[in-house]
């Protein structure tokens, strides 16, 4: 059994265009396992072979949720908030 490793996440997640021929290497054990947050059709249909295989882990998307990212997210939030409202915007989208 191969493993593969797949680290460009745009393509791998966000362009996947041949979910079908994952779904064959998955049942046919030609790779180990997948892990994945990102779907075909989200949320997953029930009954979807992503749903049924053994060597497949499904998880949210959830790889920006750490402690960290929240307290930045959340400074930030409030810091641009306080800005606008004393008249002088931070991180404006031009």
């Amino acid at each position: 059994m191969k493993i593969a490793i797949l680290d460009d996440y745009q393509r791998v997640a966000r362009g996947l265009a041949d979910w079908s021929r994952l779904l064959a290497v998955l049942r046919e054990q030609r790779i180990a396992g997948a892990g994945l947050d990102v779907f075909p059709v989200e949320p997953l249909p029930a009954g979807h072979p992503l749903l049924t295989l053994p060597n497949v882990v499904l998880t949210p998307h959830l790889g920006y949720v750490t402690r960290e990212n929240y307290a930045v997210f959340y400074r930030d939030a409030l810091e641009d908030i306080l800005a606008w409202k004393a008249g002088a915007p931070v991180r404006l989208l031009t």
